[in-house]
């Protein structure tokens, strides 16, 4: 029987609760996820590197690097990837606190914000365009933070209304806020109040080895067949639920 066949995945370093550093140990929702993927795939020897996410891009793009998670679908901005089936829908949520919705209704999304001081992390985008409009239009302010921590401790003292962002990484880091922080006075509950999008995430593929990674085509193949298994079986599902508990 053949040994097994050596290779480097890159994962981004600084993305909680999907893929993050801790400790000194690469961790997260999505190495779970791949790693029980890779496990149904005997013929391979996958080792998983943590590394800031340019850099892995850069690697992709150069053909250096064999695959990097979790990129978004962007064919037109990244031409040198190739796409998985994909692995997770990350939810993008608003987030309000109690003194916002005890007093108005927030259904549509947009509209019924108009007026509000909306969080948002340094560089997100919604890809909202009714959004962007409306920031534009000067219909809602943006107040930008570098960090979720910075925007969810805004949030519950008042000075913003609401925030925006994946929803994993606003409810992992807002337990981690509460658990750890010493309040001076009673932090306001936060309530979602609106999906904004969703969108998918993959294992992305550089598709500019010059055929150096000669099993590319068979990985690609073994591992979308057991990433669809494991959403039809709710594998995917119970990975994300039991890993949010713990964390």
């Amino acid at each position: 029987m053949a040994a097994p066949i050596d290779v480097t995945i890159y994962a981004n370093e600084d993305y909680p609760p999907y893929s993050y550093m801790e400790q000194g140990q690469l961790k997260g929702i999505y190495k779970e996820i791949l790693v029980g993927a890779f496990e149904k795939m005997p013929k391979y020897n996958v080792r998983l590197i943590p590394i800031p996410w340019k850099h892995g891009l850069s690697l992709i793009e150069k053909g250096e690097g064999f695959a990097l998670y979790p990129p978004d679908y962007r064919p037109t901005e990244r031409p040198y990837m190739l796409y998985s089936d994909p692995i997770y829908t990350e939810s993008t949520v608003v987030f309000c606190n109690g003194a916002v919705t005890a007093n108005r209704v927030l259904k549509a999304w947009p509209e019924d914000y108009f007026g509000l001081n909306i969080g948002m992390n340094s560089g997100f985008l919604t890809g909202d365009l009714k959004f962007d409009q409306a920031v534009q239009d000067r219909l809602v302010h943006v107040d930008s933070s570098a960090t979720s921590r910075s925007n969810l401790l805004k949030l519950i003292s008042g000075q913003i209304d609401c925030y925006v962002n994946y929803k994993l990484m606003i409810q992992s880091e807002y337990k981690k806020i509460i658990s750890k922080s010493h309040f001076t006075a009673a932090p306001l509950p936060i309530i979602e109040t609106n999906e904004v999008s969703k969108e998918q995430v993959f294992l992305g593929y550089t598709n500019r080895d010059g055929g150096h990674f000669a099993f590319k085509d068979d990985f690609i193949q073994e591992f979308n067949t057991n990433i669809s298994r494991m959403e039809q079986t709710g594998e995917i599902a119970k990975i994300t639920y039991d890993f949010m508990s713990r964390n």
